[in-house]
């Protein structure tokens, strides 16, 4: 919905030695955003989404100004560089601060051409409420960029999609999010993604990038969020952190084709090894076989803090002893860095 300037701010947020992100220094830049503007909503672990629409008037500056102050007092005050996407709603936004390097600001002007321009090449995987299954409709059909969805006639996406799906689907393509910033929101994904330097024939290589996103996933739901109670956002006190339900697997091949799989799991988990037991079973269906794999993706999905849910207690006592070195390894991350212990076949 288009509102005439870009007010919406999306932070990645990424400490500046290199470290990973404490839940301190991440309930710091909450706060510092909620000092500038109450519309802010928490995207843990380590994003947020701010609606700075009157605080430009108060700042008297455009978004980029604000977001280059923004970045300032996080580094000075929290230690914590920050990539900037701003739009005029929160998909854009979203899409923008994973195009932006840390320490940049990427702005995507309020304006239906620049819009277009920026949405068009992305695949249909970008735009949100697209799931694997959608996605893969939509491919069927030749619909397999969002320039191409954005260009679909209206009642095909609706023979298509359905009725409220297509049209949903057709006004994200055009650029067009409804969604409010929500201050508090949990959220619902996380996902990870590694990208080959060259197109990556060797199956070993790809379980060994496998491995390493289903690391990266585990610390991220494993990572509790404590917001101090004068935190002015009031996010809600996650404990020991979220666990997923749904895992999905995006593979993007050389020659630009897009492959994803999806599962759901027996119990809600954020247990490193049997994250990646279910990558490497989604992995397999594929059937790539001698597929030249340009990068994968790993997508946490239907996500709940972990206090909520239950876990089948497990009877092998290998199990429970891989779960305590889980523990202890993160422990160990977060006060020496994320390359301070690493599986051996990630270090090799």
């Amino acid at each position: 919905m288009s509102t005439g300037m870009s007010t919406v701010m999306c932070l990645r947020l990424h400490p500046a030695d290199g470290g990973p992100l404490g839940a301190d220094a991440y309930a710091g830049v909450l706060a510092l955003l909620g000092g500038i503007t109450p519309a802010v909503q928490a995207l843990p672990p380590d994003a947020a989404l701010a609606d700075v629409r009157a605080a430009l008037r108060y700042f008297g500056c455009d978004a980029a100004g604000l977001a280059a102050v923004i970045r300032v007092r996080a580094l000075a005050l929290h230690g914590v560089d920050a990539a900037v996407g701003v739009a005029g709603n929160p998909m854009l936004a979203r899409a923008a601060a994973r195009e932006a390097r840390p320490g940049a600001t990427l702005v995507i002007p309020d304006e239906p051409v620049a819009v277009r321009e920026f949405l068009a090449r992305k695949p249909v995987t970008a735009l949100d409420g697209v799931g694997p299954k959608a996605a893969r409709t939509l491919c069927s059909y030749g619909l397999d960029s969002v320039g191409r969805v954005a260009a679909a006639p209206p009642a095909a996406l609706r023979r298509i999609l359905g009725a409220r799906l297509g049209r949903e689907v057709q006004e994200r393509a055009l650029g067009i999010d409804r969604t409010p910033v929500r201050p508090g929101a949990a959220a619902r994904a996380i996902a990870a993604e590694r990208t080959f330097e060259r197109d990556e024939l060797d199956p070993v290589r790809h379980r060994r990038a496998l491995l390493s996103l289903t690391e990266e996933l585990g610390a991220k739901l494993r990572t509790p969020l404590r917001a101090p109670l004068r935190t002015p956002l009031r996010t809600q006190e996650q404990g020991a952190g979220q666990v997923c339900r749904t895992l999905s697997l995006t593979v993007r091949c050389a020659d630009r084709t897009t492959l994803t799989r999806t599962r759901t799991l027996a119990e809600p988990t954020a247990h490193s090894a049997v994250l990646t037991a279910t990558a490497y079973a989604l992995y397999a269906g594929l059937g790539l076989q001698r597929a030249r794999v340009r990068a994968l993706s790993l997508r946490a999905e239907d996500l709940t803090p972990a206090e909520r849910a239950t876990r089948q207690l497990s009877l092998d006592p290998e199990d429970e002893k891989a779960r305590r070195l889980e523990a202890v390894t993160d422990r160990v991350r977060a006060r020496f860095g994320p390359h301070a212990i690493a599986r051996g076949t990630l270090a090799a």
